[in-house]
């Protein structure tokens, strides 16, 4: 999947958009992709998870690669920072770009804590939700 995405740059146009699905077909893409999803559903029902929110997973990520879309920097440092060391009471310290918080006022401070705690909080809900798919390796 990772070639597909980086041989297709974002499409302008309809006829672009059209060239790069019948290149998917010729190459096999989907075959390829309904494989390898069907193989890691039969991982899931092998560990007995739970089947409905796997195949939404996968698909989702089949999905954000065809668009392109990057793992947000933020979701990637926090989902680092909890395979290694797991939940930690000073995630929010952590977290926190020390020199950017330096140069704020008291009460931007407090925003820049109150969303980093918010964000933080969405990513952790996140890793949550896909951690027991994204160990599923084949």
């Amino acid at each position: 999947m990772e070639e597909i995405r980086a041989a297709h740059s974002t499409p302008k146009t309809f006829k672009a958009l059209a060239r790069q699905a019948k290149e998917r077909v010729k190459t096999g893409f989907w075959q390829d992709c309904k494989e390898d999803i069907d193989e890691r559903m039969e991982k899931v029902k092998e560990l007995g998870l739970n089947e409905s929110k796997a195949g939404r997973y996968f698909k989702q990520k089949v999905s954000a690669s065809l668009l392109g879309e990057k793992e947000d920097e933020f979701y990637l440092k926090v989902k680092d920072m909890l395979l290694k060391d797991g939940e930690v009471s000073d995630a929010i310290g952590r977290l926190t770009d020390k020199a950017h918080y330096e140069s704020l006022t008291y009460e931007e401070k407090q925003r820049y804590t109150l969303s980093l705690s918010e964000r933080y909080l969405r990513a952790l809900e996140r890793f949550r939700r896909e951690y027991e798919f994204d160990k599923i390796d084949l």
